[in-house]
Protein backbone atom coordinates (compact mmCIF):
# COMPACT_ATOMS: atom_id res chain seq x y z
CA UNK A 1 0.00 0.00 0.00
CA UNK A 2 1.28 3.43 -1.00
CA UNK A 3 0.74 6.54 1.16
CA UNK A 4 1.31 9.82 -0.67
CA UNK A 5 0.54 13.52 -0.28
CA UNK A 6 1.85 14.96 -3.54
CA UNK A 7 -0.63 15.57 -6.40
CA UNK A 8 2.23 14.97 -8.84
CA UNK A 9 3.04 11.59 -7.31
CA UNK A 10 -0.65 10.75 -7.31
CA UNK A 11 -0.82 11.61 -11.01
CA UNK A 12 2.07 9.24 -11.71
CA UNK A 13 0.39 6.34 -9.89
CA UNK A 14 -2.99 6.90 -11.52
CA UNK A 15 -1.41 7.22 -14.96
CA UNK A 16 0.40 3.91 -14.43
CA UNK A 17 -2.89 2.23 -13.47
CA UNK A 18 -4.64 3.66 -16.52
CA UNK A 19 -1.81 2.68 -18.84
CA UNK A 20 -2.17 -0.88 -17.60
CA UNK A 21 -5.89 -0.79 -18.42
CA UNK A 22 -6.94 -0.94 -14.76
CA UNK A 23 -10.15 0.56 -13.39
CA UNK A 24 -9.67 2.96 -10.49
CA UNK A 25 -12.10 2.99 -7.58
CA UNK A 26 -12.11 5.94 -5.18
CA UNK A 27 -13.44 6.48 -1.66
CA UNK A 28 -13.05 10.07 -0.41
CA UNK A 29 -13.16 10.41 3.39
CA UNK A 30 -12.38 12.83 6.20
CA UNK A 31 -10.75 10.07 8.23
CA UNK A 32 -11.70 8.80 11.71
CA UNK A 33 -12.62 5.63 9.84
CA UNK A 34 -15.11 3.02 11.02
CA UNK A 35 -16.77 -0.05 9.54
CA UNK A 36 -19.08 2.15 7.49
CA UNK A 37 -16.12 3.63 5.61
CA UNK A 38 -14.52 0.22 5.23
CA UNK A 39 -17.70 -1.19 3.68
CA UNK A 40 -17.35 1.51 1.00
CA UNK A 41 -13.80 0.29 0.37
CA UNK A 42 -15.17 -3.23 -0.08
CA UNK A 43 -17.72 -1.97 -2.60
CA UNK A 44 -15.02 -0.09 -4.49
CA UNK A 45 -12.89 -3.25 -4.63
CA UNK A 46 -15.82 -5.16 -6.11
CA UNK A 47 -16.12 -2.61 -8.92
CA UNK A 48 -12.50 -1.65 -9.69
CA UNK A 49 -9.01 -3.08 -10.02
CA UNK A 50 -7.25 -0.50 -7.85
CA UNK A 51 -8.69 1.37 -4.88
CA UNK A 52 -7.63 4.84 -3.75
CA UNK A 53 -8.83 6.33 -0.44
CA UNK A 54 -8.32 10.00 0.35
CA UNK A 55 -8.26 11.42 3.87
CA UNK A 56 -8.76 15.17 4.03
CA UNK A 57 -10.70 17.19 6.60
CA UNK A 58 -12.09 19.79 4.25
CA UNK A 59 -12.39 23.28 5.77
CA UNK A 60 -15.01 24.44 3.26
CA UNK A 61 -17.54 21.96 4.67
CA UNK A 62 -17.43 23.62 8.10
CA UNK A 63 -19.04 26.94 8.95
CA UNK A 64 -17.55 29.23 11.64
CA UNK A 65 -18.28 27.70 15.03
CA UNK A 66 -18.61 24.14 13.72
CA UNK A 67 -16.27 21.31 14.74
CA UNK A 68 -13.45 21.66 12.18
CA UNK A 69 -10.72 21.98 14.83
CA UNK A 70 -12.07 19.19 17.03
CA UNK A 71 -13.07 16.80 14.22
CA UNK A 72 -11.46 13.40 14.97
CA UNK A 73 -8.12 12.83 13.22
CA UNK A 74 -6.40 9.44 13.43
CA UNK A 75 -4.17 8.95 10.39
CA UNK A 76 -2.06 6.15 11.87
CA UNK A 77 -4.98 3.92 12.88
CA UNK A 78 -6.88 4.82 9.70
CA UNK A 79 -3.91 3.72 7.58
CA UNK A 80 -3.68 0.40 9.40
CA UNK A 81 -7.38 -0.28 8.83
CA UNK A 82 -7.09 0.54 5.13
CA UNK A 83 -4.04 -1.66 4.69
CA UNK A 84 -5.90 -4.56 6.29
CA UNK A 85 -8.76 -3.96 3.84
CA UNK A 86 -6.48 -4.17 0.82
CA UNK A 87 -6.43 -0.54 -0.26
CA UNK A 88 -3.79 0.17 -2.91
CA UNK A 89 -3.14 3.86 -2.28
CA UNK A 90 -3.94 6.38 0.45
CA UNK A 91 -3.94 10.02 -0.64
CA UNK A 92 -3.30 12.52 2.18
CA UNK A 93 -3.39 15.90 0.45
CA UNK A 94 -2.49 19.08 2.27
CA UNK A 95 -4.75 22.13 2.21
CA UNK A 96 -2.21 23.72 -0.13
CA UNK A 97 -2.49 20.76 -2.51
CA UNK A 98 -6.26 21.02 -2.67
CA UNK A 99 -6.41 24.83 -2.75
CA UNK A 100 -3.09 25.82 -4.34
CA UNK A 101 -4.19 29.37 -5.11
CA UNK A 102 -5.44 29.87 -1.56
CA UNK A 103 -8.98 30.42 -2.83
CA UNK A 104 -11.43 28.00 -1.28
CA UNK A 105 -14.57 28.89 -3.19
CA UNK A 106 -15.45 27.50 -6.59
CA UNK A 107 -17.44 28.32 -9.68
CA UNK A 108 -19.03 24.89 -9.30
CA UNK A 109 -22.11 25.07 -7.09
CA UNK A 110 -24.38 22.37 -5.74
CA UNK A 111 -27.41 21.69 -7.94
CA UNK A 112 -31.10 21.06 -7.32
CA UNK A 113 -30.74 18.06 -4.96
CA UNK A 114 -29.10 20.41 -2.44
CA UNK A 115 -32.32 22.37 -1.92
CA UNK A 116 -33.83 22.10 1.55
CA UNK A 117 -33.00 19.70 4.38
CA UNK A 118 -29.27 20.12 5.15
CA UNK A 119 -29.06 23.38 3.23
CA UNK A 120 -31.78 24.93 5.40
CA UNK A 121 -29.47 24.53 8.41
CA UNK A 122 -25.98 24.46 6.86
CA UNK A 123 -26.23 26.75 3.86
CA UNK A 124 -22.49 26.50 3.13
CA UNK A 125 -22.26 22.73 3.25
CA UNK A 126 -23.02 21.33 -0.19
CA UNK A 127 -21.08 24.00 -2.07
CA UNK A 128 -18.13 22.95 0.08
CA UNK A 129 -18.78 19.30 -0.75
CA UNK A 130 -18.95 19.72 -4.53
CA UNK A 131 -15.93 22.04 -4.38
CA UNK A 132 -13.65 19.45 -2.77
CA UNK A 133 -15.12 16.38 -4.48
CA UNK A 134 -14.70 17.99 -7.91
CA UNK A 135 -11.06 18.81 -7.10
CA UNK A 136 -10.40 15.29 -5.82
CA UNK A 137 -12.02 13.77 -8.89
CA UNK A 138 -9.81 15.92 -11.12
CA UNK A 139 -6.72 14.61 -9.32
CA UNK A 140 -7.67 10.96 -8.80
CA UNK A 141 -9.50 10.49 -12.13
CA UNK A 142 -11.54 7.52 -10.87
CA UNK A 143 -13.74 5.26 -12.95
CA UNK A 144 -15.89 4.52 -9.90
CA UNK A 145 -16.41 6.51 -6.69
CA UNK A 146 -18.27 5.29 -3.62
CA UNK A 147 -20.19 7.34 -1.04
CA UNK A 148 -22.31 6.24 1.91
CA UNK A 149 -26.09 6.36 1.86
CA UNK A 150 -26.12 7.71 5.42
CA UNK A 151 -25.43 11.09 3.83
CA UNK A 152 -28.22 10.43 1.34
CA UNK A 153 -28.79 14.00 0.21
CA UNK A 154 -25.03 14.41 -0.30
CA UNK A 155 -25.04 11.29 -2.50
CA UNK A 156 -27.72 12.84 -4.73
CA UNK A 157 -25.82 16.15 -4.87
CA UNK A 158 -22.63 14.39 -6.00
CA UNK A 159 -24.45 12.33 -8.64
CA UNK A 160 -25.98 15.55 -9.95
CA UNK A 161 -22.60 17.32 -10.04
CA UNK A 162 -20.92 14.46 -11.92
CA UNK A 163 -23.74 14.47 -14.47
CA UNK A 164 -23.73 18.26 -14.85
CA UNK A 165 -19.95 18.35 -15.32
CA UNK A 166 -20.02 15.31 -17.66
CA UNK A 167 -17.26 13.65 -15.64
CA UNK A 168 -18.08 10.10 -16.70
CA UNK A 169 -17.63 8.65 -13.19
CA UNK A 170 -19.87 5.86 -11.92
CA UNK A 171 -21.14 6.96 -8.49
CA UNK A 172 -22.16 4.11 -6.17
CA UNK A 173 -24.01 4.42 -2.87
CA UNK A 174 -22.94 2.07 -0.10
CA UNK A 175 -25.53 0.76 2.37
CA UNK A 176 -25.72 2.34 5.82
CA UNK A 177 -23.75 0.31 8.36
CA UNK A 178 -25.32 0.24 11.82
CA UNK A 179 -24.29 -0.96 15.25
CA UNK A 180 -26.09 -3.78 17.05
CA UNK A 181 -28.75 -1.28 18.19
CA UNK A 182 -29.36 0.14 14.71
CA UNK A 183 -27.43 3.40 15.18
CA UNK A 184 -25.86 4.54 11.92
CA UNK A 185 -22.08 4.51 12.30
CA UNK A 186 -20.56 7.99 12.19
CA UNK A 187 -17.23 9.54 13.11
CA UNK A 188 -19.16 12.02 15.26
CA UNK A 189 -20.54 9.21 17.41
CA UNK A 190 -17.17 9.45 19.19
CA UNK A 191 -18.39 12.71 20.74
CA UNK A 192 -21.27 10.98 22.57
CA UNK A 193 -21.22 10.08 26.25
CA UNK A 194 -22.65 6.72 27.33
CA UNK A 195 -25.96 8.37 28.21
CA UNK A 196 -26.09 10.29 24.93
CA UNK A 197 -25.28 7.14 22.98
CA UNK A 198 -28.32 5.42 24.48
CA UNK A 199 -30.48 8.30 23.26
CA UNK A 200 -28.86 8.33 19.82
CA UNK A 201 -29.75 4.67 19.34
CA UNK A 202 -33.45 5.58 19.45
CA UNK A 203 -33.34 7.63 16.24
CA UNK A 204 -33.41 4.68 13.84
CA UNK A 205 -36.26 3.09 15.81
CA UNK A 206 -38.32 6.26 15.58
CA UNK A 207 -37.70 6.67 11.86
CA UNK A 208 -39.07 3.18 11.18
CA UNK A 209 -42.48 4.51 12.27
CA UNK A 210 -43.93 6.55 9.37
CA UNK A 211 -46.15 8.45 11.81
CA UNK A 212 -43.02 10.38 12.82
CA UNK A 213 -43.90 12.77 9.99
CA UNK A 214 -47.00 13.77 11.96
CA UNK A 215 -45.32 13.62 15.37
CA UNK A 216 -41.73 14.88 15.07
CA UNK A 217 -41.81 15.65 18.79
CA UNK A 218 -41.28 11.92 19.35
CA UNK A 219 -37.59 12.57 18.72
CA UNK A 220 -37.50 15.15 21.50
CA UNK A 221 -39.44 12.83 23.77
CA UNK A 222 -36.73 10.20 23.20
CA UNK A 223 -34.17 12.58 24.73
CA UNK A 224 -32.81 14.57 21.80
CA UNK A 225 -32.33 18.26 22.47
CA UNK A 226 -33.32 19.69 19.09
CA UNK A 227 -34.68 18.50 15.74
CA UNK A 228 -33.50 20.25 12.59
CA UNK A 229 -35.77 18.32 10.27
CA UNK A 230 -37.76 15.18 9.69
CA UNK A 231 -38.96 14.95 6.10
CA UNK A 232 -40.20 12.56 3.46
CA UNK A 233 -38.62 12.92 0.01
CA UNK A 234 -40.89 10.88 -2.31
CA UNK A 235 -38.51 11.25 -5.25
CA UNK A 236 -35.83 9.50 -3.19
CA UNK A 237 -38.23 7.13 -1.37
CA UNK A 238 -36.62 8.23 1.89
CA UNK A 239 -37.48 9.64 5.29
CA UNK A 240 -34.53 11.79 6.41
CA UNK A 241 -33.82 13.37 9.79
CA UNK A 242 -31.24 15.49 11.57
CA UNK A 243 -31.27 15.98 15.34
CA UNK A 244 -28.99 17.17 18.12
CA UNK A 245 -27.86 15.58 21.36
CA UNK A 246 -25.97 18.23 23.29
CA UNK A 247 -23.34 19.58 20.88
CA UNK A 248 -23.48 16.56 18.55
CA UNK A 249 -25.58 16.61 15.38
CA UNK A 250 -26.67 13.24 13.99
CA UNK A 251 -28.32 12.43 10.67
CA UNK A 252 -30.05 9.28 9.49
CA UNK A 253 -32.51 8.12 6.86
CA UNK A 254 -34.71 5.17 6.06
CA UNK A 255 -36.00 3.79 2.77
CA UNK A 256 -39.80 3.86 2.39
Amino acid sequence: MQIISSPLELHEHITAYKNDGLRVGFVPTMGALHEGHLSLVDLAKENADKVVVSIFVNPTQFAPGEDFDSYPRSIESDSALLEERGVDLIYLPTTEAMYPDGVMDSAIKAGAPAAGLETDFRSHFFDGVVNIVYRLFEQVRPDVAVFGQKDFQQLQVIKDMVSAQDMGINILGGDIVRDEHGLALSSRNAYLSREELAVARQLNVILRDASILDKPQAILEAGFDKVDYVALKPEWSRILAAAWIGKTRLIDNMAV
